[in-house]
């Protein structure tokens, strides 16, 4: 059988950071990769679309059986998680029940069980890995987990009959041990509604260094989230050796859009087993699919199928600097300017060597010269410090002879190449030519002009690699008598 799903990645560069909130998962052969970096936050919601238990053996699973419920879905609002350990020693977890709406208390109350480590699902699902970690009773503080409740202090134990003790004892791991929760909201079972939760990993591995604690690479190889690379950098690798197929794979071909605009442009033969592995070289932008046959026939489960989108970035370029006509004071060192860059990366920008912001916008920008830095947020380069000219020019003038703004003229003109300045009235009448040595004091042909809005046009010669100038070529201003 064969069927396009979502790659799976295992690449050479950056990749996006992942929202926690965003994932989960129904079932164990599609459980959410997870790392110690934040807690998760979610809502317990799956529907098991796989039914991962059968109904005779679930009931002697310890604490995954149903007891007199029989009705009882294990799956109904559940969520499956797996994590590989990248550094020994304790982990434990909080798993805090967290409130609908505001006000009001938590309705869920968690179990939860553990397997592993390294541990198929497909054993877990037929009953022959057992838990290694698990917990049913009623969470009397909205927490349950592995340690100690953050709590009331309870310090945990194995789950046996008779135990109110909600929380089991720590996990004592090996680096790349993988190992497999699930989560279950047992009060709600039957209502179908998805109750939120909080996961926070604890525990002396987390304590000493939570970004090590556990393998980050471990959730983007197994997820397949969108990758940003670089043009000129490493090549990005996918594998699909991680897919809910498993050992079942038979063969594996590539598909690619390279406009993902829905249309399939190439078909790709991959390297390694099974031809699982694709290697993408800059700069093939695109979003790519994995076709697997497996040798059953049986299809493969898939968490999403829309691809891995691989976009490659340039090294950032700046394309102009534009003067805003936003502020309206009459101080001609207040200037807002917009940075322009040709790319759609993610950029920050730098003016006078201060610090990066995101916003394109610098507002209050003195008038001559300044200088810019952009940065690709992607890390795919950084411009050099590029010099830029702001030519300011008063927002309006009063030529009513009590010697204060008495002329219009553009500040910073002297700097430009054969500037020439042409003053129109509302009309499009050309009024007064100015050049670096005049201003106009509001008359034209002898006689006053009367208060009114007056466009103007700066023309100026530009020499290749010259100053960048901020360009107000066109904008208006106002004359009050």
């Amino acid at each position: 059988m064969r069927i396009i799903f979502c790659v799976l990645i295992s690449f050479l560069f950056h990749v996006l950071t992942i929202n926690a909130q965003a994932f989960n998962s129904a079932d164990c052969r599609t459980a959410v990769p997870i790392c110690a970096d934040s807690p998760i936050m979610s809502f317990a919601n799956g529907g098991g679309a796989i039914v991962d238990f059968d109904p005779e053996i679930v009931l002697q699973s310890g604490c995954l059986e149903k007891g007199s419920n029989d009705s009882a879905n294990i799956e109904h609002n559940s969520a499956w998680y797996v994590f590989r350990a990248d550094k020994g020693g304790q982990i434990g977890f909080d798993i805090e029940a967290q409130t609908v709406h505001e006000n009001s208390a938590p309705s869920a109350e968690w179990d939860f069980a553990v397997f592993g480590p390294n541990v198929d699902c497909g054993a877990i699902s037929s009953g022959v890995a057992q838990p290694i970690r698990c917990n049913f009773k009623v969470n009397d503080t909205n927490f349950t987990g592995l340690g100690i409740n953050p709590i009331s202090g309870q310090v945990g134990a194995p789950s046996v009959s008779d135990s109110d003790n909600t929380y089991d004892e720590w996990l004592e791991v090996q680096p790349g041990e993988i190992y497999y929760i699930f989560i279950n909201n047992y009060n709600t079972n039957f209502d179908g509604d998805p109750e939120p939760f909080k996961m926070t990993f604890t525990g002396s591995a987390v304590a000493s260094d939570k970004n090590a604690a556990l393998d980050c690479l471990f959730r983007d190889e197994f997820l397949g989230l969108d990758v940003s690379a670089c043009v000129g950098g490493p090549d990005v690798l996918l594998t699909s050796l991680n897919s809910s197929a498993g050992s079942d794979i038979e063969s594996v071909r590539w598909f690619v859009d390279y406009e993902d605009d829905g249309v399939v442009d190439e078909t790709l033969t991959g390297s390694g087993p099974f031809g699982a592995e694709l290697s993408i070289a800059s700069p093939k932008s695109g979003r790519y699919f994995a076709e697997i046959t497996t040798v059953s026939g049986s299809p493969a489960t898939l968490s999403d199928e829309g691809g891995i989108l691989v976009t490659f970035y340039s090294d950032p370029v700046l394309d102009r600097i534009d003067i805003l006509n936003t502020n309206l004071s009459a101080n001609p060192n207040q200037n807002d300017i917009e940075i322009l860059v040709a790319g759609d990366s993610d950029y920050e920008y730098a003016i006078n060597n201060g610090d990066f912001q995101d916003e394109a916008i610098f507002y209050d920008v003195a008038p001559g010269l300044n200088t810019i830095i952009v940065n690709d947020k992607n890390g795919c380069g950084i411009t050099n410090s590029i010099e830029f000219l702001v030519v300011a020019y008063p927002k309006f003038f009063t030529p009513n002879g009590d010697g204060v703004h008495e002329t219009w003229h553009i500040l910073g003109i002297e700097t430009l190449k054969n500037p020439t300045v042409k003053i129109f009235d509302r009309y499009g009448k050309l009024i007064a030519q100015l050049n670096t040595n005049s201003g106009w004091d509001g008359n034209f042909k002898g006689q006053p002009m009367p208060s009114s809005d007056y466009w103007f046009r700066l023309e100026y010669e530009e020499q290749k690699n010259s100053i960048l100038v901020a360009q107000i070529r066109q904008s208006h201003f106002t004359l009050k008598r």
